[in-house]
């Protein structure tokens, strides 16, 4: 009979850390948010958001257009509507929404709504796509603050715009400069991004 009640309590004691482990991991799920910004090339934008503490993952993709599942090639043409864009997941306890509208200001043109540097095109508007009522009163907030400010010295021109469906752009967009980082583009373009980026959030 003893054996077969600590058999018993084993077993009870093996289901309920099943539960809690899945209660954990419930909450892990519950505790990460969606951050979605535009701000030209994705992979320059995926290099700079990947290195934030507090950010889980990011993913090159293409949002906010009328074509469903375009392809690269398709986006380029700039006939689809669809921004380059990158789908940040977050944890809020560790890096807020402030902070990354802070990243995604500095780390662009937004003053220049369909062009970042030689990238010419809608596909390369700067744009938020808030996930929640609450992430689109902080991004409105934010740009009517710089503008006010005149932090920039000319208008701040970013569309803030609900989010639409993501669609996750090809396998070799993903992780670019992890993958290419000996490639002219990322070492002239990327690299001084990302050390820009070091030098203002030390």
């Amino acid at each position: 009979y003893g054996k077969v009640k600590y058999a018993q309590m084993k077993k009870l004691a093996v289901l309920i850390l099943i539960l809690l482990s899945m209660q954990e991991a419930d909450a892990q799920k519950q505790k990460s948010q969606k951050a979605t910004f535009g701000m030209g090339c994705f992979w320059c934008s995926e290099a700079l958001f990947d290195r934030l503490n507090g950010v889980t993952s990011v993913k090159s993709g293409y949002e906010g257009g009328d074509v469903p599942n375009p392809t690269y090639e398709e986006v380029c043409t700039g006939t689809t509507n669809h921004a380059e864009v990158i789908e940040v997941t977050y944890d809020p306890g560790k890096i807020s929404y402030d902070e990354l509208l802070e990243v995604f200001w500095k780390s662009h043109d937004p003053t220049t709504l369909n062009r970042q540097g030689a990238d010419v095109g809608t596909q390369y508007r700067s744009v938020i796509f808030y996930h929640s009522d609450e992430q689109k009163e902080i991004a409105t907030k934010y740009k009517e603050e710089l503008n006010k400010q005149n932090a920039f010295g000319k208008p701040v021109v970013t569309e803030i715009a609900k989010a639409q469906p993501f669609y996750v752009a090809e396998n070799y967009h993903q992780d670019y400069y992890v993958k290419n980082g000996e490639l002219p583009y990322c070492r002239l373009v990327i690299l001084p991004k990302m050390e820009k980026l070091e030098k203002l959030f030390k």
